[in-house]
């Protein structure tokens, strides 16, 4: 819809996405859970499709015109595996619960605990990963610098590596 010709309304109507228009993905990284039960997590899309595949037929989101944004429902010990995103930041801001973030330098480790309203911002090329380590469900923003993100790595020292997508 262009600003410059669209009926003002129905403009602002276009670029509004309420909590009630969404919906959990448990799908989004399904995959992952070949590595075990504990990788089960859920995508809530807003802004374009994350790094998480082609999400494109998903009309209830806006399009990316340079970043993606989601929100993350972590259950209680679910874990999102060691990756790099090599094109783009990754920030996570905790709306609620608590959060485990990891960044990984080979076999070297450093974690932290986020909780509400925490954040943290990791550059284009550094490894993460994250672990809901409470007994209640976490949900956090997943900002991706990038209109559409490549598909992350899996080093090897990460869990996923090796797992495909299909």
């Amino acid at each position: 819809m262009d600003y410059q010709t669209a009926d003002l309304a129905d403009y602002a109507d276009s670029i509004i996405l309420t909590r009630e228009s969404r919906f959990e993905d448990w799908d989004a990284l399904g995959f992952q859970t070949k590595a075990g039960d504990q990788f089960a997590r859920a995508q809530i899309r807003y802004v374009g499709s994350g790094a998480t595949g082609d999400h494109s037929t998903d009309t209830r989101t806006i399009k990316s015109q340079g970043f993606t944004f989601s929100n993350m429902l972590l259950p209680a010990g679910a874990e999102g595996p060691e990756h790099t995103h090599f094109d783009a930041e990754e920030a996570f801001f905790v709306l609620e619960g608590e959060i485990e973030v990891a960044v990984h330098r080979g076999a070297e480790i450093a974690k932290r605990t986020l909780g509400y309203r925490d954040m943290i911002v990791v550059p284009a090329g550094v490894p993460r990963s994250l672990k809901n380590v409470t007994a209640q469900p976490a949900l956090f923003c997943v900002i991706i610098g990038a209109q559409k993100p490549q598909v992350p790595t899996y080093p090897e020292t990460s869990v996923m590596h090796g797992i495909t997508r299909d």
